[in-house]
């Protein structure tokens, strides 16, 4: 079983290096796919909503993967040759003051009208009523995800472990929606 799992790995690491956005494209909607059916089973869906299984993947290989991969090769540029702990702080900062937002927003804003089908007007108004909240939310857990990703991770591993932590959190958010809404029921 080891010896799959090292050529699983060597493979990944040649996809990696030879076609770096296709390859962590790929692997962010694998893992958004692979949450949202972990998701599912764990909230009690009886039955894989395949769709909405495909739309979130689809969500992590065309936005999420190739955002975080721009997203660090731009954090190269602008913080070029920089190393040490007060680089990473300002990196966290900044991702956290730019990107944080805009993906939280986006991806409300995808889910809302792409994955749930609603029309724009309900959308805006839940993305309005609830984005605060989110927001805050995710300031409270990403900043640490994110120092960790920049002071401990190699730059082409980055964006597996962004979407690693990214699917574990929506697991942890599916199973928190349920919970409010059983207590509310």
């Amino acid at each position: 079983m080891s010896e799959i799992v090292k050529d699983a790995w060597k493979q990944y690491l040649s996809q990696l290096q030879l076609h770096p956005l296709r390859t962590k494209a790929i692997t962010s909607g694998v893992l958004a796919g692979c949450s949202d059916a972990i998701a599912q089973k764990l909230s009690g869906i009886k039955k894989l909503q395949l769709r909405r299984l495909l739309l979130l993947m689809l969500y992590g290989f065309a936005y999420a993967g190739p955002f975080g991969h721009f997203l660090h090769k731009l954090m190269d540029i602008i913080f070029k040759g920089e190393k040490g702990k007060k680089t990473v702080a300002k990196k966290v900062v900044l991702e956290q003051l730019t990107s944080s937002p805009w993906n939280n927003m986006v991806f409300m804003t995808y889910y809302g009208l792409v994955v749930e089908g609603r029309p724009w007007g309900f959308v805006k108004s839940k993305v309005r009523k609830d984005y605060p909240t989110v927001q805050l939310t995710a300031w409270r857990f990403w900043p640490i995800v994110a120092w960790m990703n920049y002071q401990y991770v190699p730059v082409q591993f980055r964006v597996l472990f962004q979407s690693f932590v990214g699917s574990c959190w929506a697991i942890f958010l599916n199973l928190k929606a349920r919970t409010v809404a059983i207590k509310a029921a």
